[in-house]
């Protein structure tokens, strides 16, 4: 199980998903915005 988070951690973490819109076409600010909010209520209550 500690395996899983630790992967799921990595895969879900926001530079990384800010990295994968990018690579999607969505601008820098766009994605940055997003990326804050997922971050904010998703990112930090699941792994806090």
């Amino acid at each position: 199980m500690r395996r899983l988070r630790h992967h799921l951690q990595h895969w879900l973490n926001p530079l990384h998903v800010f990295c994968r819109l990018r690579n999607l076409g969505l601008e820098t600010d766009t994605a940055r915005k997003l990326c804050a909010r997922y971050e904010r209520f998703f990112y930090a209550p699941v792994f806090s």
